[in-house]
C-alpha cells in the first residue's frame, strides 16, 4: 500500500494492489482526477490520461489555456461559475453576493493511519499500519478560505474515504450553501445505477437504471436517511452481476438530509456527488470557523456485486462498529411490543418473560409503554420516569427480576420526541421544533425535540441516564418514528435556521457518545419505525438496526436482501413474530420466520405463552440453532446472495466461513407452484476442493437434522443443490423454504 507523490508531473497515485486512484495538479491549480479503478503499476507520469481539446465555442476557458475547460475535466472537487456549468460539490456566499471560487493548491500531507472528523461518526483504523491519509490543502486568494481534501485508502480492502473541510482566514464571513463530501468523475457513462429505495415497511427495494444524459438522483430531505432512499448508490457496468463485472459503491456516513447525485453531460461524462443535501443547508463561517463535511465511504469490485457487498460488510463490522459489541455474537431476545402493545402489567411483562427463558432466550426487552402517563401514542412521550400503576417496582424493580430468572434487561426508547400532552412539553414548549405562526405538523401524534440546542440534549441525557444508572439495563432500543417538519429552531437566529438539520443530527450524535461511553456496557439498537434511519453513521453508535416494521417473513426476504448490499448481517434486527403477521395479516411458517430471522441478530417479536406445545418445541430447537451458528453468521462468515427475490419467485442466501470449512445456505419461495420445474441451487464461496456434507434442517419438532449429501465444492457450486420441491409442499407451500448446513469433512 501506498500513496505516491511524483513532485515533477504533480500527480497522485493512491494504490494498494487492487485499487488504483490518481489524481493531477492541473494547470490552473486546481485538481482533476486521471483514473479509478482496478490497479494499475506506478510510473512517473500518467499526464497521457489527460485530455483535453476544443468543444464548443460557447465553452469557457481558463485564463492561460483556451482550449481547458472545466466543463469537460474529470475534477476532484468541482465549483459552478468558472467554465462547468455542470452540478459542483460546494458554493460559497461572499459579502458582495458572488459564488465565484477559484481553489487551487497549495501543499499536501501524506501520513500513516486514518484520522477521526468528530463529532462526526466515520471509520477508522486500530493500528497505523492499516492505512494510508493523504490531505490536499486548497485556498482561494480572493476570500482567504481554504479547503482541505482528504483521503483515506485502507491496505488491504479496495477501499477509499473521502471527505472535505472549509476553513474561513480570511476577514470576511462567508457562507457554505452547498458543501458535499466527494466527487468522482468517469469519462463516460456505460453504467448502470443501483439504490435502494422504499418506504415504511417495504425499505431497501433493489432499483436498477441505466445512466442516461441528464441528472439521476436519490436524496432525503426528511431530516434523517429515511426509509425512501438510503444514502448509497453503485454504478456497475452492464454485464456486472453478483459474480463478475465493475461496480463502484458509494456509501455516506450520515443520518440527516442527503444527496447521491449522478450526472451525465452531452459528451457521456460521468459525474459522481454525495453529500449533505443543500436545501435548507446554509452554514455561515465566521472568521477562523471550520465546516467539515461526513464520510464518503467508496468500494471499487471487479467481481460483481457480492465482492462490493462483502467489502463493505467487512469494514463495516471491524472498522465503523466499535465498542463491547463489536466482535461479540448478539444475545437471542424476545421483545413484547407486538405481544402487548401499551397493555401490560409487571405480571404479564414476568410471565412472558418465564416463557421466553423457559425457551432459550437470553435478554427480555420491555417496550413502549413504561413511563409516564403512555397508555397510548397520545400522551406521555418525554417523561423518562417510570408509570408505577403499570411497574410499582420500577425499572429498577423489573430489571432485578428479569435477571434473577437468568436474563439480561432491555428497554425501548424514542429520546428525540415529544407529545404535547406530557410535562415535558408543557414545561418547556420552545424545545418543540417549528416556525413561529405556523401550524405544527404532528406524526404519531408527537414532535421534534429541537436537538440542535444543547439545553435540550443535556436535559433528555439527564432524564435517561438516572433511569440507566438505576436499574440493570443490558439494551437499549433506541427510536425515532417521525420525520422532521416546519425546520426552525426556537432558540435560533435567523442566521442559525440553516444549520439546524445538520446541528440536529450532531445533537443526535452527541447524545449517542454521552450515553454510550457512560454505558459501554450496554448493547443499542438504532430504530426509525423500522429502518428510516438504516445508515453507516448509526452503525458507529448502534451496532445493530431495526431493519423493518415489517416483520413478515415473505417481506423481510427483500428488505434484508436488499440491506445486505451496504450492510452486514449482524448490523440487522431480525425477529420471528406471531401469525396472522401484524403488518401483512399473512400466515407463513414458523420454520420459514425462523429461516429469514437466523440471517440478522435473531429473536422474538410475540408471546411465547400463546404458542402450543409443538410450537413451542420448535422455537427451542430453533434457539438452539441460532447459539450454535450465531458466531459464523453474525461474525466470522461472508455472506452471498443466490437467488435475487426482486426478479422472481424465489429468494436464496448463504454465508460460509473463513476458512471454507462451514457454511449455511437457505432457500425460500413465495408462492407454491403446480406441478413445477425442478429447482438446482448452485452455491458461492465454497472450496472447490474440500468435500462437505450437507445436512438439511426441516424445522419441524421431533425432527432431527438429516445428512443428505456428501459433494466436493466444485460440484455444489457449479451442478448446485438438489432442492426438493416435495419438501417445500411439506413445509407449507406458500412461503416454505429449506435449510442446509455444510460441513468439511
Amino acid at each position: 500500500m501506498s500513496i505516491i507523490f511524483h513532485e515533477k508531473s504533480g500527480e497522485f497515485h493512491l494504490t494498494n494492489g487492487k485499487i488504483s486512484y490518481i489524481m493531477e495538479i492541473m494547470e490552473n491549480g486546481q485538481m482533476g482526477q486521471l483514473y479509478y479503478g482496478k490497479a494499475i503499476r506506478d510510473r512517473e507520469s500518467f499526464c497521457h490520461l489527460h485530455e483535453e481539446m476544443p468543444r464548443s465555442l460557447m465553452a469557457g476557458a481558463v485564463e492561460s489555456n483556451d482550449v481547458l475547460s472545466m466543463q469537460y475535466m474529470n475534477q476532484e472537487y468541482p465549483s459552478y461559475g468558472t467554465s462547468d456549468y455542470r452540478m459542483p460539490a460546494f458554493t460559497i456566499l461572499q459579502k458582495n453576493g458572488s459564488r465565484i471560487s477559484n481553489f487551487t493548491y497549495r501543499s499536501h500531507e501524506i501520513y500513516q493511519g486514518k484520522k477521526g472528523i468528530e463529532p462526526l461518526p466515520s471509520t477508522y483504523v486500530e493500528n497505523p499500519g492499516e492505512a494510508e491519509s493523504l490531505e490536499i490543502l486548497l485556498a482561494d486568494d480572493l476570500t482567504g478560505v481554504e479547503l482541505t481534501l482528504t483521503y483515506t485508502i485502507y491496505a488491504d480492502e479496495a477501499v477509499i474515504t473521502r471527505h472535505a473541510r472549509f476553513q474561513n482566514r480570511g476577514e470576511e464571513p462567508v457562507v457554505l450553501d452547498r458543501a458535499l463530501s466527494a466527487c468522482v468523475e468517469f469519462k463516460d457513462s456505460d453504467f448502470e445505477m443501483i439504490h435502494l429505495a422504499g418506504a415504511w415497511a417495504r425499505e431497501r427495494y433493489v432499483k436498477t437504471r441505466k445512466l442516461e444524459m441528464g441528472i439521476q438522483a436519490i436524496q432525503s430531505l426528511r431530516g434523517a436517511s429515511s426509509s425512501e432512499h438510503n444514502p448509497f448508490l453503485a454504478l456497475k457496468r452492464p454485464d456486472a452481476n453478483e459474480k463478475q463485472g465493475e461496480v463502484y459503491g458509494f456509501s455516506f456516513v450520515y443520518s440527516g438530509n442527503f444527496i447521491a447525485q449522478v450526472e451525465v453531460n452531452t459528451h457521456d461524462m460521468t459525474r459522481v456527488t454525495m453529500g449533505i443535501h443543500p436545501e435548507m443547508f446554509s452554514w455561515q463561517l465566521e472568521t477562523g470557523e471550520t465546516f467539515q463535511t461526513p464520510e464518503v465511504v467508496m468500494v471499487y469490485s471487479n467481481q460483481g456485486l457480492n465482492q462490493m457487498s462483502q467489502t463493505y460488510h467487512r469494514l463495516y463490522k471491524t472498522r465503523l462498529v466499535r465498542g463491547e459489541w463489536r466482535d461479540q455474537p448478539r444475545p437471542i431476545l424476545l421483545n413484547n411490543w407486538e405481544a402487548t402493545y401499551f397493555d401490560f402489567t409487571e405480571e404479564k411483562i414476568l410471565k412472558i418473560a418465564r416463557k421466553a427463558k423457559d425457551a432459550g432466550a437470553e435478554l427480555f426487552v420491555l417496550d413502549d409503554g413504561w413511563f409516564g402517563a403512555r397508555n397510548d401514542d397520545y400522551r406521555g412521550l418525554g417523561d423518562w420516569y417510570v408509570n408505577l400503576e403499570k411497574l410499582p417496582s420500577g425499572i429498577k424493580g423489573l430489571s432485578e427480576k428479569i435477571e434473577e430468572m437468568g436474563l439480561k434487561f432491555g428497554l425501548w426508547v424514542e429520546l428525540e420526541m415529544v407529545n404535547k400532552d406530557s410535562d415535558l412539553y408543557r414545561a418547556h414548549p420552545d424545545w418543540v421544533i417549528g416556525a413561529p405562526g405556523r401550524y405544527e405538523s404532528p406524526s404519531r401524534h408527537q414532535h421534534i425535540l429541537d436537538f440542535s440546542r444543547k439545553e435540550v440534549v443535556d436535559g433528555i441525557y439527564e432524564m435517561i441516564s438516572k433511569i440507566i444508572r438505576e436499574s440493570k439495563i443490558s439494551y437499549i432500543k433506541w427510536d425515532m418514528n417521525r420525520y422532521m417538519t416546519e425546520p426552525f429552531s426556537k432558540g435560533g437566529t435567523p442566521e442559525d435556521q440553516g444549520k439546524l438539520m445538520h446541528r440536529y443530527i450532531l445533537g443526535v450524535y452527541d447524545l449517542y457518545t454521552r450515553l454510550t461511553r457512560e454505558f459501554p456496557h450496554i448493547l443499542f439498537e438504532s430504530c426509525a419505525s423500522g429502518g428510516a434511519r438504516f445508515d453507516p453513521a448509526m452503525l458507529a453508535f448502534a451496532p445493530q438496526t431495526w431493519t423493518s416494521d415489517d416483520t413478515d417473513a415473505g417481506e423481510r426476504m427483500k428488505i434484508q436482501y436488499g440491506t445486505s448490499y451496504v450492510y452486514p448481517l449482524v448490523s440487522m434486527g431480525s425477529h420471528v413474530s406471531a401469525v396472522p403477521n401484524h403488518q401483512m395479516l399473512r400466515n407463513t411458517p414458523l420454520a420459514t420466520r425462523a429461516n429469514v430471522a437466523y440471517f440478522g441478530t435473531f429473536g422474538y417479536e410475540l408471546d411465547l405463552n400463546l404458542l402450543e406445545n409443538e410450537e413451542i418445541k420448535q422455537v427451542k430447537a430453533q434457539i438452539e440453532f441460532m447459539k450454535k451458528y450465531r458466531r459464523l453468521i453474525q461474525i466470522d462468515g461472508d455472506f452471498y446472495r443466490l437467488v435475487n427475490p426482486f426478479e422472481g419467485n424465489d429468494t436464496a442466501w448463504m454465508v460460509v466461513s473463513k476458512d471454507k470449512k462451514e457454511a449455511i445456505a437457505a432457500f425460500y419461495q413465495r408462492l407454491n407452484k403446480v406441478n413445477a420445474s425442478w429447482l438446482r441451487l448452485r452455491l458461492e464461496g465454497l472450496d472447490e476442493e474440500k468435500l462437505y456434507q450437507v445436512t438439511y434442517h426441516s424445522g419441524h419438532a421431533n425432527e432431527e437434522p438429516k445428512v443428505v449429501l456428501e459433494a466436493y465444492g466444485d460440484e455444489l457450486m457449479n451442478a448446485g443443490l438438489v432442492i426438493d420441491r416435495n419438501e417445500l409442499n411439506r413445509n407449507g407451500g406458500d412461503f416454505a423454504s429449506v435449510l442446509y448446513t455444510l460441513k468439511e469433512i
